[in-house]
């Protein structure tokens, strides 16, 4: 499951920094120091769990909600959004708690 994680999280730079390879090689380097400081957890630590979720989060994260920009002009940029970007509207912001928070113009209607 370690292994998956780390291919994981190695994907996922390679798709949210594309072209930027500082950036690609600084993100690779620090999922790389993450992973080595947990090296010697064993497989019965039950901080392992929680350690390899935490490294999919990341991974998600950063396929899809980091967003590469370039600067095309005085007050223009040119966004990098690709298949994996998560796309959403402005109507409904979704909470942790799994309730949703429509915003209709001035007022919040819990759901």
């Amino acid at each position: 499951m370690a292994l998956a994680a780390y291919r994981h999280l190695l994907r996922s730079t390679r798709i949210a920094f594309h072209g930027d390879v500082a950036v690609l090689h600084a993100a690779r380097q620090e999922a790389r120091a993450g992973f080595r400081k947990n090296a010697a957890m064993s497989p019965d630590d039950p901080s392992l769990a929680s350690a390899i979720a935490h490294a999919e989060d990341v991974a998600r994260f950063l396929k899809e909600n980091v967003v590469q920009g370039k600067h095309e002009g005085e007050d223009k940029y040119k966004l990098r959004i690709h298949e994996h970007t998560e796309r959403g509207d402005n109507d409904t912001v979704k909470l942790s708690n799994g309730k949703t928070i429509v915003i209709d113009g001035k007022t919040c209607a819990d759901r």
